[in-house]
């Protein structure tokens, strides 16, 4: 089965807790603190795999999570960092923030890695927090969660040219005559119901078409399988327009070809400005003046118009000598800018803590203050005193103060609830 999108949840691994230990041996009397870091947690990272063609694998599995970084060790000893998960997709698969739609990588070429969730940092031991005064500190520095993303994946096919038309109209066919592809073909309307692709070879210029599932009117708004793979046309450097010019399914050909360079162009502006060739197929069914004037209107407007026959290989021969030659000046399509590495996590500059008042209730919250309500020890006076250093310094109290805080107010800070006392 051919599945081209999926939603999926990611997650780092969180970082190991720094370790409280103190030195022991023998005929080495107070050796003080010796407890080690946390391991780093694994990250999640995106790999484009030239093998796979599908999103296959993602379709039953949802959640996907690194290793966690192990505590730190005695005796200095750093713990074990999480191994990275490394998730492979098809090249040509485009990673999204489902929360926010922003693009977060677009791995288009083969072997190209995106790391995308990030593992959190390990906790500091013991052994940073000693100093003159406080020579044996009994508290460490918890590790950092790791980041956390719901991801949309989409697949959109590397192909140079994408042939596009009405249900019908000959798209199978014509790959089928110019390609070794062989996709199902038959009298009715959607006979693809996925993207079909053919490599084709004109003399020392070869290149990948793709056959698209037909379109119809309000394709973009997700009518009849339009909208499904749309996404397929986007890598494109050209298209294939293909027309039925018999009229066989009681359509205008021209009105055809006006409806589907709207839908083109409603799915995604300036999609239907794309350099276009036009197939008007199955001339056998029609006459040559009807033709001829089909013809003379299309060739006015610009484009490259070429009667054919796919059924029978008739005249197909000079319009894809055309596309080759297009094919090699074109340059490749660029769907996203090159995005700088720092703008592929969501690690930012942001605030160490937010205050809401609720109920009576001045709840401090953020991930800083989370870590550090975690690392203390608050059956230890002296990690006791560098928690309450530290929410000064990094300006808690005030900021509770700014937020109207009085004494006997209930405080929350992560678990931790208290009385404000001045």
């Amino acid at each position: 089965m051919f599945i081209d999108s999926a939603k999926v949840y990611v997650r780092a691994g969180n970082g190991g807790n720094g370790m409280v230990s103190f030195h022991t041996e023998k005929y080495v009397p107070n050796g003080g603190p010796d407890g080690g870091d946390g391991g780093r947690g694994g990250s999640v990272v995106f790999y484009a795999d030239e093998n796979r063609s599908t999103l296959q694998d993602f379709r039953f599995k949802r959640k996907y999570a690194a290793e966690d970084g192990e505590k730190g060790g005695r005796r200095k000893c750093y713990g074990k960092s999480g191994t990275d998960l490394i998730l492979p997709v098809p090249v040509g698969t485009l990673i999204k923030d489902a929360e926010t739609g922003r693009t977060l990588a677009d791995l288009a070429e083969p072997g190209q890695q995106a790391t995308i969730a990030r593992g959190g940092r390990g906790g500091k031991g013991n052994i940073h927090f000693a100093n003159s005064v406080r020579q044996a500190p009994n508290f460490a520095r918890a590790g950092e969660p790791g980041e956390d993303f719901n991801l949309m994946i989409e697949l959109k096919l590397l192909a140079d040219v994408g042939l596009v038309g009405y249900p019908n109209v000959g798209k199978s066919t014509l790959l089928s005559v110019i390609s070794s592809a062989r996709p199902k073909i038959a009298d009715y309307h959607f006979t693809t119901i996925q993207p079909n692709l053919g490599v084709v070879a004109v003399d020392d210029t070869s290149f990948v078409v793709a056959d698209i599932p037909g379109l119809i009117d309000g394709a973009h708004t997700g009518m009849g399988l339009g909208l499904a793979f749309l996404r397929h046309i986007e890598r494109t450097k050209m298209l294939i327009h293909v027309i039925d010019v018999s009229g066989s399914e009681g359509r205008d050909p021209v009105e055809d070809f006006d409806n589907i360079n709207a839908e083109l162009e409603a799915y995604h502006p300036g999609l239907s400005a794309r350099p276009q060739v036009i197939a008007l197929n199955k001339i056998d069914m029609a006459d040559d003046e009807h033709i001829e004037q089909v013809s003379k209107t299309l060739s006015e407007r610009g484009f490259a118009v070429f009667p054919m026959c796919a059924a029978i290989n008739e005249q197909v021969r000079p319009m894809i000598e055309h596309v080759a030659s297009m094919v090699r000046q074109l340059p490749q399509t660029i769907l996203v800018d090159t995005v700088e590495e720092e703008a592929l996590f969501k690690y930012e500059e942001e605030e160490l803590f937010q205050i809401v008042v609720a109920d009576g209730v001045f709840r401090v919250t953020g991930n800083w203050i989370e870590n550090l309500v975690d690392s203390t020890n608050f059956e230890d006076s002296e990690s006791l005193q560098y928690f309450q250093r530290l929410i000064r310094k990094k300006g808690v109290i005030s900021a509770l103060e700014k937020a109207g805080v009085q004494e006997g107010n209930l405080v929350a800070l992560h678990d931790l609830e208290f009385e404000f006392i001045y």
